[in-house]
């Protein structure tokens, strides 16, 4: 009997990982579902896990709401998107503003676009959106370690339809990446922006960061509350074409996340759930947990809720009042919790943390 070696053909939506954004899909949300008033200066707020809303400039009356929405393209395997809703219009814009729903990336993650190099890699970036404006919008990508852009636009044809979207990003020899873990590289989907963003041309190549350039053409979101704009599936890849969304496991996509931000309970809807803790004497104890996934850096840390009704401490057989609950020594890993009472500990015996509703939680952010 005769063999015969077949060789598998090579198939580009099989290679692993080609998606460099992180939750892309829309599928985790950590810190919640509903994101109200984001506007009025907001330096960075991070809404569904690794989506920031950002507003620069003098700013107006405009504000948005965020919400992780159920509204999908028919028949393309998603569950999630991300909906802003025009909250409080604003049709005064000033000349300086600009805002836009952001995702970062660090140096380290991109050294494969060998980026600044004559090998420099083009990219292709593609989402699905809808809105029931029709228009023009804008979107920027930007290289923040050399100060570096490009910007373009995409035209939504038909309102409250959903669309999919395919920019080409040309390759970029000037200006490499820091191969470290701070923050090096974002892309920004636009929604409103003042004439000293729109004055000058959307490029065709990277240039060097020019204010006038970044939004040229934007259409306006915040022109009446009626306004909504959806965004899902949105895939950033090494290449010139678009492949079909590369769709990870739930819990891959959360450990993803979690690199950048995570808390105990693990999700906004956490349930009741008990750490233990060790009493240094009658009035402080401290406990310290490991963190399911190492994160980006040694987070900056807090306890979210009302102690004695969201964050409660169990010894001796019953709840004992907290003074003081506090967050510390944390590594990239590890963190630490302080309790306090006015005596109700007994020295050298352990007890519990426990969360008792949906707003106590422990939460520890690295964002970039």
């Amino acid at each position: 009997m005769t063999q015969t070696k077949v060789e598998a053909p090579f198939v580009e939506n099989n290679r692993p990982f080609r998606n460099m954004i992180t939750n892309g899909d829309m599928q985790i949300s950590q810190r919640g579902t509903s994101f109200a008033s984001l506007g009025n200066g907001d330096g960075g707020t991070y809404t569904l896990d690794r989506f920031a809303f950002f507003e620069e400039g003098d700013f107006g009356a405009a504000e948005a709401t965020i919400t992780q929405d159920t509204d999908v393209p028919t028949g393309e395997g998603f569950a999630k998107s991300l909906k802003v809703v025009c909250a409080t219009a604003d049709t005064s814009i000033a000349a300086n503003t600009i805002n836009y729903i952001s995702q970062k990336f660090e140096g380290q993650m991109l050294q494969h676009l060998a980026k600044g190099t004559s090998g420099a890699k083009s990219t292709t970036l593609s989402f699905w959106c809808k809105s029931n404006l029709t228009g023009t919008f804008t979107l920027a990508l930007k290289d923040q370690d050399n100060t570096r852009q490009f910007s373009t636009s995409y035209s939504l044809a038909s309102a409250n339809t959903w669309e999919r979207i395919i920019i080409n990003v040309p390759a970029d020899t000037t200006g490499a990446l820091d191969n470290d873990n701070a923050s090096s590289y974002r892309i920004n989907w636009h929604l409103q922006a003042g004439t000293d963003k729109t004055g000058g041309a959307l490029t065709t190549a990277w240039e060097a960061q020019a204010e006038g350039d970044r939004a040229v053409g934007q259409t306006n979101f915040y022109s009446s509350t009626d306004n909504n704009w959806y965004i899902t599936g949105v895939q950033w890849e090494v290449g010139d074409a678009a492949t079909d969304f590369e769709v990870l496991p739930f819990d891959v996509q959360l450990a993803r996340c979690q690199r950048y931000y995570q808390q105990v309970p693990h999700t906004a809807s956490g349930s009741y759930q008990g750490t233990p803790f060790w009493n240094l004497n009658a009035n402080s104890a401290i406990t310290r947990f490991p963190l399911p996934v190492t994160m980006r850096t040694a987070p900056t840390s807090g306890v979210s809720g009302t102690l004695n009704t969201d964050v409660k401490a169990y010894f001796n057989g019953g709840y004992q009042t907290l003074t003081a609950c506090s967050v510390s020594d944390t590594t990239d890993d590890s963190v630490r919790v302080d309790l306090t009472t006015s005596g109700a500990f007994t020295a050298n015996e352990a007890g519990g943390i426990y969360i008792v509703t949906t707003s106590g939680r422990f939460t520890m952010n690295a964002e970039l």
